[in-house]
C-alpha cells in the first residue's frame, strides 16, 4: 500500500474508532512495510490486537493492546502508555 492508496481508503471512512481500528492498523503495517500482528506472532503470545486477561479480584477483562517499537534494541521513551479496557 502506498500513501495515496492509504489516504484514498481512509479519508472518507466514518466508522467508529473501535470498528475501524484493526483494519486501520493492518493498513498502517502495509504502508510502513512492517508485519501485521498475525504475520509476526501467529500465536498471539506477544503481538496481538486484543488479549483477554485476569485482573485483580479474578475478574476477566479484555484489553486493547498494541506493540510499540520493541524490535531489536529499540526502546520506547516518553510517558507510560494507557490501555483502554473493555469488559
Amino acid at each position: 500500500m502506498n500513501p495515496s492508496e492509504f489516504i484514498a481508503k481512509w479519508a472518507p471512512v466514518q466508522l467508529a474508532e473501535r470498528a475501524a481500528s484493526q483494519e486501520h492498523f493492518i493498513d498502517l503495517c502495509r504502508l510502513l512495510g512492517q508485519p501485521t500482528p498475525a504475520e509476526q506472532d501467529a500465536t498471539g503470545a506477544e503481538f496481538t490486537f486484543e488479549k483477554f486477561t485476569a485482573v485483580t479480584g479474578g475478574v476477566s477483562a479484555g484489553a486493547l493492546l498494541s506493540q510499540v517499537a520493541r524490535r531489536g534494541k529499540e526502546k520506547r521513551t516518553g510517558p507510560p502508555l494507557e490501555m483502554e479496557k473493555y469488559g
